[in-house]
C-alpha cells in the first residue's frame, strides 16, 4: 500500500508599508494512512504529543531588566509626556470618586478615536457633567447631542448607565480594584478597569491597548497575532510584570504613550525609544543586517521583525538568492526530516497572504509526494509530527491553517482558492514565485533556550 505524503509550503514576507520585504521558505511532514474520506492525506498511528510553551526568548527573565525597563520608560514619560486635560485632571483632582470618573470618561472616549478629535469633546463633557451626579441626572438625549460627531454613541449610553448604577447602587462610590469595576460598571472591559484602577487608585494592574501590545510585541519579538488568545495571554502577563508597583498610572500611560508617538505602527522612532537597549525586535535588525552587510549602516526595519510566539509552524529555511540555491537549502533542511528527497516531484500549490498587526506575511505553498518511503522517526528537539486531525486542535496560526487550507484545496475534486480569503492556488494562479516550500504536517515549535536558533524562523 502506498502512504502518500503531502507537502505544503510558505513564501516570502514582507512589510504592510510599500517596503521591500524579506523572504523565508517553511516546510513540513505528515505521514498517514490513505482514507476514502482524505484522499492524498496520510494519518499516522498515535503518538505522544509534545506540548509547545513559550520560550524565554519572549519573556523578561531578568530583574535588572525589569527595573531598567520600568526607570527608562517612566523618565523618558516624565520628559516627554503630552500635555492632555484628562491627565490634568487625574493629576489636581484630590476626590478618587472625581478622579476616577475624570480617567473613566477619558478612557471610553478614547476608544476608537483619535486623542486630537477626544480633547474638545473631553472638555466640554467635563464642564457640563464634572461629577457622577450630574452625569446620572443627565438624560439620554443631551448625552447624545454632546457626544454626537464620537461615533460608536452605544459608548456614551453605557457610560451614563454606569455613572446611574455608581450613584444609585454603590452609593456614588466608584469601585476601587479593577477586578470589582469590570465586574460591577457597564461597557467597562478589561482594559479599562485597569487604566481606572491603575490612574486613579494606583493599583499595581498592568494594561494592554493596541499601543501597548505592539510596544510588548517589538521589545519581546512577538510576532504572533496578539489578537490570539494565546498570544494574548502572554502580553497581559508582561504588562502585569513590568508595570512599576510604586507608580502604576503613570507606567500604563507611558507605555501607551511610547506606543502613540515613537513605536508607531509604521516608521518607528527607534533612535528616540527609551528602551532601544531592551528591545530584541530593534537586536534582531541589527544582527541580521550585521550578517547582510557586515555593517550597520541604514535605518532598522523594525516593523518586519517578528517571531511566533509558543505556536507550532512549518519548519523554514531562510530565503536564498537564486532558485538553485533555495532548492538547495530547502532539500538539505527537508532531508533531516523525511531522508532523500526527489527536488523533481516539487509542486506550486498556490499563495496565502496573511497579515496581522505591523506584519504582512505572503507563503508560497509547494507540494511533494512520496510513495513507498517511510520517513525518519527521530526528529529535533522541540518538533513532533502531526496527525491530520491533531493539527486541527494544535496551537497552530491562522496562517499555517491557511496554508494547510491550500494543500487540501489540491486534492483530487477541490479547489479551495479565494479572494476573501487571500487564498490563491494554481486553480487561478498558475506561474510559481520563488517562496517556501514545505512538507505538510510537520511542526516545529520555537522552544529554544538559543536565542539565536529562535530569530531564524518566522511566521
Amino acid at each position: 500500500m502506498r502512504k502518500p505524503r503531502a507537502a505544503v509550503g510558505s513564501g516570502h514576507r514582507k512589510q504592510a508599508a510599500s517596503q521591500e520585504g524579506r523572504q523565508k521558505h517553511a516546510k513540513n511532514n505528515s505521514q498517514a494512512k490513505p482514507s476514502a474520506c482524505d484522499a492524498g492525506l496520510a494519518r499516522q498511528p498515535e503518538e505522544v504529543v509534545l506540548q509547545a510553551s513559550v520560550s524565554s526568548y519572549h519573556l523578561f527573565r531578568d530583574v535588572a531588566e525589569v527595573t531598567a525597563f520600568r526607570g527608562s520608560l517612566l523618565s523618558w514619560y516624565d520628559q516627554e509626556k503630552r500635555d492632555l486635560p484628562w491627565r490634568r485632571r487625574a493629576e489636581d483632582e484630590m476626590d478618587l470618586d472625581r478622579r476616577a470618573y475624570a480617567v473613566w470618561v477619558s478612557e471610553v472616549m478614547l476608544q476608537q478615536t483619535q486623542v486630537a478629535t477626544v480633547i474638545n469633546y473631553y472638555t466640554g463633557w467635563m464642564q457640563k457633567w464634572p461629577t457622577l451626579q450630574d452625569l446620572a441626572s443627565a438624560s439620554l438625549e443631551e448625552v447624545n447631542q454632546l457626544w454626537a460627531g464620537l461615533g460608536y454613541y452605544s459608548r456614551g449610553r453605557r457610560l451614563q448607565e454606569g455613572a446611574r448604577k455608581v450613584v444609585e447602587e454603590l452609593g456614588g462610590h466608584m469601585p476601587r480594584t479593577a477586578e470589582t469595576l469590570q465586574q460591577l460598571l457597564p461597557g467597562v472591559g478589561r482594559y479599562t478597569a485597569g487604566a481606572i484602577a491603575s490612574i486613579a487608585f494606583g493599583q499595581a494592574t498592568g494594561v494592554v491597548d493596541g499601543n501597548v501590545a505592539r510596544v510588548l510585541c517589538r521589545v519581546r519579538a512577538i510576532g504572533a497575532d496578539p489578537s490570539s488568545t494565546l498570544v494574548s495571554q502572554q502580553l497581559w502577563g508582561l504588562a502585569q510584570q513590568l508595570v512599576d508597583p510604586a507608580r502604576p498610572g503613570d507606567f500604563n500611560q507611558a507605555a501607551m504613550e511610547l506606543g502613540a508617538t515613537v513605536c508607531t505602527p509604521q516608521r518607528p522612532l527607534c533612535s528616540q525609544c527609551p528602551v532601544e537597549s531592551l528591545c530584541r525586535a530593534r537586536q534582531r535588525v541589527e544582527q541580521e543586517q550585521l550578517l547582510a552587510s557586515g555593517s550597520l549602516s541604514g535605518s532598522p526595519d523594525v516593523e518586519e521583525c517578528g517571531l511566533l510566539a509558543g505556536l507550532w509552524e512549518f519548519p523554514s529555511v531562510t530565503w536564498e538568492p537564486s532558485e538553485q540555491l533555495q532548492r538547495k537549502a530547502l532539500l538539505q533542511e527537508l532531508q533531516r526530516w523525511a531522508g532523500p528527497l526527489p527536488a523533481t516531484h516539487l509542486r506550486h500549490l498556490g499563495e496565502v497572504v496573511h497579515t496581522f498587526s505591523h506584519i504582512k506575511l505572503t507563503y508560497q505553498v509547494y507540494g511533494l509526494a512520496l510513495e513507498g518511503q517511510t520517513p525518519v522517526t527521530t526528529v529535533p528537539p522541540g518538533a513532533r509530527w502531526l496527525t491530520q486531525e491533531e493539527f486541527h486542535t494544535a496551537a497552530v496560526s491562522t496562517a499555517m491553517k491557511k496554508v494547510f487550507r491550500v494543500y487540501q484545496g489540491q486534492q483530487p475534486g477541490t479547489c479551495m482558492g479565494s479572494k476573501r480569503s487571500q487564498v490563491s492556488s494554481p486553480c487561478s494562479r498558475k506561474k510559481p514565485r520563488m517562496g517556501q516550500q514545505v512538507l505538510d504536517n510537520f511542526f516545529r515549535s520555537h522552544i529554544s533556550t538559543d536565542a539565536h536558533s529562535l530569530n531564524s524562523a518566522a511566521q
